[in-house]
């Protein structure tokens, strides 16, 4: 079978199933609160940005997530990144995103020359 036909057949339920239990299963941390900059690059955070403590991505921290405005922690969505001064990729999960603070976090991972995103939806 190829990758397609297996893709299409799951309709990637196992992946998002393994994102809620990993959610589920982990402590949220917003290091980053809404209104707050970046402690190295002068950028104001328009949602609040943490981690899922214990968890690991491949920047050696936390999963990234964004936390939005709808207050639960349903995760409909992610975006993957690619950082050219850092020189890696990551993938940021959202949760409990309105449309709305999905387009900010859009325009925050593509409105730098150096970092650049692409939001993946769940279906």
């Amino acid at each position: 079978m190829a990758a397609e036909e297996y893709q299409k057949d799951m309709k990637d339920e196992g992946f998002w199933l393994a994102i809620d239990q990993l959610i589920a299963g982990s402590e949220i941390v917003i290091d980053r609160p809404k209104g707050s900059r970046h402690p190295r690059y002068d950028f104001l955070y328009e949602i609040d940005y943490g981690y899922l403590k214990d968890t690991a991505s491949l920047d050696g921290d936390g999963i990234d997530v964004w936390r939005g405005s709808r207050g639960d922690l349903y995760c409909d969505a992610l975006v993957c990144t690619v950082d050219l001064v850092k020189r890696d990729s990551e993938i940021k999960l959202l949760l409990g995103c309105e449309e709305r603070d999905k387009e900010v976090i859009m325009r925050f991972h593509n409105d730098k020359e150096f970092m650049k995103g692409v939001m993946i939806r769940r279906e």
